[in-house]
C-alpha cells in the first residue's frame, strides 16, 4: 500500500510503498478513502522538520540538554549514533482520515465490515490506503448522505467541537473567535448550530468573509475593528466567550481575548498560541482562561485510546468518540456546510503537492486540504524490496545466518540492528513490524530484501533460519516459542516471558527442539539455539572483570546501582499487560550480570520498595539475592534521580580484591596495593556487538549456545522472585532450575506444579 512519510532530517514528503498494517486486537482495519491535511499541526511539523540542526537546536534547547547529558554520560559515539538513528526514523503524517472497515480485531464487536467510518489519531489515522485504529478512535458515519471527503474533517471538527464545549457557551450568548482557519470556520458553524451570536475575526480578508458567508453574524480583518464589533453586538458589555483558533508565537491573540471580553467572561486557547496572560484585563475582568486538550476526554490516555476503556457516560459525557459521533451527527443533519472550506484534493501519489501548498512553495491560498485514495488498494502485507533475481532463496550451508526480524523500534533500530550489521556475516532477509512504515524503514536502512507486517512471513519463510524478537514484551513468549517451532534458531531480546506459565510452555518448546534436532540414527544435526539478549556480559569490560574474577575463591558482595530514570505510569513498560513493569523488563539485565560474575544461581531474593509519593511505579527498589555458593548481591534500582548522572555503577569485593565498573566506560581493578584503570573514552560498550558474535560463532560452528539454557532459565525464575517478594513484602526462595524438565507434566495441565518449580506465581 501507499503511505505518506515525512524525512526528520530534510522535511521532504514522500510516498512509499508499504506492507498493510497488521490488524491488532480492540482495533479495525480501514481502507481509507479520503483523509484530512491539518494545516496547522503538520505544517508546524514539516516547518520543524525543515531547519537546520542549528535552529532546532535554538527551538527545543530542552533536546539540547539531553545530548549533552547523553554525551556525558554514554560517550560522544554512541551519542551521536543514537541522534542520528533517531533523525533517520520517518514520520508518519496524518490524524484525520474517513474509509471503509474492511476488518475487525478481537473484542470489537459494535463495528463490522463494511460499515463507513471516520478515524482520528495521529499513528493511527494516518495518510495511507489503509490504517488500523483503535475502536475509540473511529465513529461510524451515520448516514449515506455524508461523503468520505466530509467525514475526514471529523477530527478537526471533534476538535472545535470540544473547544467550544469548554466555553461553556448558551443559547443566545455572544462568542468571539479569533482565528479564521480551518478550526476557526468549523467553530463559527458549530456555534451558528448552538444558538449563539457569532463574532469572527482574522487578518485575511478572505477567510473573514468565508466566516461571513458561512454564517457568522459579523466580522473584522483588524484588532480594532474586533473591539468595536464585539461591543456594539453586546451592548458595551463585550463577548461571553471567546475561543482562540489562531496558530502564532505572538501573544497578540490573548491580548486581544482579554481586551474584547466582557466581565468574567471565558476565554478558551484552542490553537496553538503564546500563553503570556496580561494581568491588566485578566485581573481586573476577573477572567476565566481555560485551555481546550484536543478532541475531548480519554486524548493522551492510552487506557483508554490504546486499550479501549471507556469512560462512563454518566460521568464524561462527551468524550473524544463522543465529540467524533456528535460532529457526524451534525453534518448527517445538514447542520454544517463544508464543501465551501474544501478547497484542494490530491489523489496520494500527489501528496506532496498538498504539503507544498500548505508549506507557502505555490503561493496559493488554502483552507480544507484532502487526500483520495483508490477505491481498488492493495491490501498486501509483504512488500519485496529487491530485484527478482536478487531474492533470498534457501541455501544449503547449515552454518548461513539468514535473518528474519520480529519488531523494528527505536531499540531494534537504533542499538540492536547496527550492533549486527558491524558484526557482519548474515544475511538480511525479512523486516517484520504490525506498523508497516517501521517494518519498511528497518528494510531500507539495513538492507533486507523484504518487509512484512505479518510474522508469517518470517516464522513460515524457508529462507530465514534466525528469527531475531524485539516486539514489546508481552509478544516474547509466544514467538519465541513459534520461532522454535518453526526450526530456527531464535535470538529473543530481554526478557524472555513476563511469568512462569510463559517460561513453563518455552522450556518444553526448547526441549522438544532439542530432541528433534537429533537425527533417527542418533547423530546429532544443527542445533537450533534460543539465545536470550543479556549483553552486559558481553561488554569488553565485563569480560576483563569476569576474568579479574575468576582469582578469587570465596563468595563476592557484589553491588549494582541504577539510575535507571523517570517514566510515566503511562508508559508502556509500566503496562502490567504489555511491558511487564521495570522489574520484569529491565531488572532481570542486571540479575543475569550478578549471576554471570558470581558464577552461581540465585537462592532466595528480597525487594523492599521506596514510599511512593504518587508519581512513580514501584520502580524504586532495593533487591536483595543470596547465592547458591554464598555470595551476597544487591541491586539498587531508582527512577528518582537525575539522568545527567551517571547510569550504572557496580562495585564487587571479594579475596582481597576490590573491581569498580562505571557505566561500561571506566573500570577499575584493585589488588595487592595495585590499582589498575580501564577506559572506553569515546564509546560506551554494553555488548551488544559481543553477543552477536558469540551468538554468529555458535550457529557456523553448531555448537551450544553463548548462554546455556539453564543461565536463561534461572535469571528469569530469580526476576519473578523479585517481584513476588516486592508485593508480598518478604523474601522469596527461588526455583531450583532443571532443565530439561518434565514436559509431559506441563502438557497436562501448565498449571501443575514440576520439578523445577517453574509454575511459581509471580
Amino acid at each position: 500500500m501507499k503511505q505518506v512519510f515525512q524525512d526528520a532530517r530534510s522535511a521532504e514528503i514522500n510516498v512509499a510503498e508499504v506492507p498493510a498494517p497488521k490488524l491488532l486486537a480492540g482495533c479495525v482495519l480501514v481502507r481509507t478513502a479520503a483523509s484530512l491535511v491539518s494545516a496547522g499541526t503538520e505544517r508546524a511539523s514539516s516547518e520543524f522538520a525543515s531547519k537546520n540542526l542549528l535552529q532546532k537546536a535554538r527551538m527545543r534547547p530542552d533536546l539540547v540538554r539531553e545530548v549533552l547529558s547523553k554525551i556525558g554520560r554514554d560517550g560522544l559515539v554512541a551519542t551521536v549514533s543514537a541522534v542520528r538513528s533517531r533523525l533517520d526514523q520517518p514520520s508518519a503524517l496524518g490524524y484525520s482520515s474517513a474509509g471503509t472497515v474492511v476488518a475487525v480485531g478481537e473484542g470489537v464487536a459494535d463495528i463490522n465490515p463494511g460499515d463507513r467510518v471516520a478515524c482520528a489519531g495521529a499513528g493511527y489515522a494516518v495518510h495511507a490506503e489503509f490504517a488500523c485504529v483503535p475502536r475509540l478512535l473511529v465513529a461510524r458515519i451515520p448516514s449515506e448522505a455524508v461523503s468520505f471527503d466530509e467525514a475526514a474533517f471529523t477530527t478537526v471538527g471533534s476538535v472545535a467541537l470540544h473547544g467550544v464545549r469548554t466555553a461553556d457557551v448558551k443559547l443566545g450568548e455572544i462568542v468571539a473567535v479569533i482565528g479564521l482557519g480551518l478550526l476557526g470556520q468549523l467553530m463559527v458553524q458549530i456555534l451558528k448550530a448552538a444558538g449563539c451570536c457569532v463574532l469572527g475575526m482574522d487578518i485575511s480578508t478572505e477567510r473573514a468573509d468565508l466566516a461571513l458567508r458561512s454564517g457568522a453574524d459579523a466580522v473584522s480583518a483588524s484588532s480594532s475593528g474586533f473591539q468595536d464589533l464585539c461591543l456594539q453586538h453586546s451592548g458595551r458589555h463585550g463577548a461571553d466567550a471567546v475561543l482562540i483558533a489562531a496558530q502564532t508565537a505572538s501573544n497578540d491573540p490573548v491580548n486581544l481575548a482579554g481586551a474584547v471580553a466582557r466581565n468574567r467572561a471565558v476565554v478558551v486557547a484552542v490553537g496553538t498560541v503564546a500563553m503570556d496572560i496580561p494581568r491588566r484585563f485578566f485581573y481586573e475582568k476577573e477572567l476565566d482562561f481555560r485551555v481546550s486538550r484536543s478532541y475531548g476526554p480519554g486524548r493522551y490516555d492510552s487506557a483508554y485510546e490504546q486499550k479501549g476503556i471507556d469512560y462512563p457516560i454518566g460521568y464524561v459525557r462527551w468524550t473524544e468518540t463522543r465529540n467524533m459521533e456528535a460532529f457526524l451527527k451534525l453534518l448527517a443533519d445538514r447542520k454544517l456546510d463544508l464543501p465551501p472550506l474544501m478547497t484542494h484534493r490530491f489523489p496520494i501519489a500527489r501528496a506532496h503537492s498538498a504539503y507544498d501548498l500548505i508549506a507557502g512553495k505555490t503561493h496559493e491560498a488554502f483552507l480544507g486540504v484532502l487526500i483520495a485514495y483508490p477505491e481498488d488498494a492493495d491490501d498486501t502485507r509483504h512488500v519485496n524490496l529487491a530485484a527478482p533475481d536478487r531474492l533470498v532463496r534457501p541455501v544449503a550451508s547449515r552454518q548461513a545466518i539468514q535473518i528474519g526480524l520480529l519488531g523494528a523500534g527505536t531499540f531494534a533500530t537504533g542499538t540492536l540492528l547496527p550492533a549486527i550489521k558491524r558484526v557482519g556475516g548474515v544475511e538480511m532477509v525479512v523486516a517484520g513490524a504490525a506498523n508497516g512504515s517501521h517494518a519498511r524503514h528497518a528494510a531500507d536502512k539495513f538492507g533486507f530484501r523484504s518487509c512484512a507486517t505479518d510474522e508469517r512471513e518470517i516464522l513460515n519463510n524457508p529462507a530465514v533460519n534466525t528469527v531475531v524478537i524485539a516486539t514489546r514484551h508481552h509478544l516474547h513468549a509466544g514467538q519465541v516459542i513459534a520461532a522454535l517451532n518453526s526450526g530456527k534458531h531464535v535470538f529473543c531480546e530481554k526478557p524472555l516471558c513476563l511469568n512462569a506459565a510463559e517460561l513453563n510452555r518455552i522450556v518444553a518448546a526448547h526441549d522438544d527442539q532439542t530432541h528433534n534436532d537429533q537425527t533417527h540414527e542418533g547423530r546429532p544435526s544443527q542445533r537450533r539455539l534460543l539465545m536470550v539478549g543479556f549483553n552486559r556480559r558481553f561488554a569488553p569490560l565485563a569480560v576483563r572483570l569476569k576474568s579479574f574474577l575468576q582469582e578469587v575463591r570465596e563468595p563476592l558482595a557484589l553491588h549494582y546501582r541504577v539510575n535507571a530514570g523517570f517514566l510515566p505510569a503511562d508508559h508502556w513498560l509500566n503496562d502490567p499487560q504489555q511491558g511487564g513493569g521495570r522489574i520484569l523488563g529491565e531488572v532481570c539485565h542486571f540479575v543475569d550480570f550478578l549471576c554471570f560474575l558470581a558464577d552461581s544461581a540465585p537462592v532466595e531474593v528480597e525487594t523492599r520498595s521506596l514510599p511512593n509519593p504518587g508519581q512513580y511505579s514501584n520502580d524504586n527498589i532495593v533487591c536483595s539475592m543470596r547465592f547458591a555458593d554464598g555470595s551476597q548481591g544487591t541491586i539498587t534500582y531508582l527512577a528518582n534521580g537525575d539522568k545527567s548522572f551517571s547510569k550504572e555503577r557496580l562495585e564487587v569485593f571479594g579475596g582481597g580484591s576490590v573491581a569498580v565498573l562505571e557505566d561500561f566506560r571506566r573500570l577499575e581493578l584493585v589488588r595487592g596495593g595495585k590499582n589498575r584503570v580501564v577506559r572506553s573514552l569515546l564509546r560506551q560498550d554494553k555488548g551488544h556487538r559481543g553477543e552477536w558474535e558469540a551468538f554468529i560463532t555458535a550457529i557456523q560452528a553448531g555448537a551450544e549456545s553463548p548462554i546455556p539454557f539453564r543461565e536463561v532459565v534461572s535469571p528469569m525464575l530469580a526476576t519473578f522472585a523479585l517481584e513476588e517478594s516486592r508485593c508480598l513484602g518478604q523474601p522469596v526462595a527461588v526455583p531450583v532450575a532443571v532443565v530439561p524438565v518434565a514436559v509431559k507434566d506441563l502438557r497436562s495441565d501448565d498449571r501443575a506444579p514440576d520439578a523445577s518449580g517453574f509454575d511459581r506465581a509471580s
